[in-house]
């Protein structure tokens, strides 16, 4: 006879199976610097698609693939492409003013610091040109993505405060002539830098020069510094 300690015990014939036990969720901290590079993959994907192909031509497929992320998390985080292109936008304005504060102009002297923005200006046009396609898209569509904006303003006022700063020190130190408009003296340095780049296709076919060596280059980024140098210095 069989005993009774031993008799294995069966589960009732209804009984729910047993199951694993879920994993804990990882921390919020971590979800949040998950989804933080996510979205930032999208963004540069997005870029480097809008710059490719304009904000017309761009797919949201090719934009999820470059990003290697499914087209449904990407309306995840952007509800329409007119809502990721804006976030592209502010995204190249941001890092050109992120990287202008390592220049220091609040505390360089003032001819040195107008000289630094002047050719920090150029090389990151040069080195970033998916930005100038950018703006030349955005133009296209008169602005209407930065007009929706509501950061593009705050992004670009400390840089303009900081030039107006810097040129009321040299203008102190009887260095710089009085009077400058910081918006319109910024304006003309980008638009003595953007103008050769963005157009250097026909201006080098219409000169019968490649404005893109690098003898052309040099001599186009001293050219702008003395343009603008002959402008703010006092006589």
């Amino acid at each position: 006879m069989a005993n009774p300690t031993r008799t294995a015990r069966r589960a009732p014939p209804h009984a729910a199976p047993v199951r694993a036990a879920r994993p804990p969720a990882p921390p919020v901290e971590l979800r949040t610097r998950d989804a933080e590079r996510t979205r930032l993959a999208i963004l540069r994907a997005a870029m480097a698609e809008f710059a490719d192909k304009g904000l017309a031509g761009a797919r949201i497929d090719a934009i999820a693939e470059r990003a290697g992320v499914n087209k449904r998390l990407l309306y995840y985080y952007f509800e329409s492409k007119d809502d990721l292109f804006l976030a592209v936008l502010e995204l190249t304005y941001d890092d050109i003013r992120s990287a202008e504060q390592a220049l220091h102009l609040e505390t360089a002297d003032p001819v040195d610091a107008l000289r630094r923005l002047v050719a920090f200006t150029w090389h990151h046009y040069v080195k970033h040109p998916e930005f100038l396609h950018l703006l030349n898209s955005e133009n296209l569509h008169r602005a209407r993505h930065l007009r929706r904006s509501t950061r593009i303003r705050e992004m670009n006022s400390p840089l303009i405060q900081t030039l107006g700063d810097v040129l009321e020190r040299g203008r102190r130190a009887g260095v710089f002539r009085g009077g400058i408009d910081p918006v319109q003296l910024y304006i003309s340095i980008a638009a003595l830098a953007y103008f050769y780049l963005s157009n250097n296709a026909t201006l080098s076919t219409i000169f019968g020069r490649d404005l893109m060596a690098s003898k052309a280059m040099a001599e186009r980024l001293s050219h702008i510094t003395e343009v603008v140098m002959g402008y703010v210095l006092r006589d």
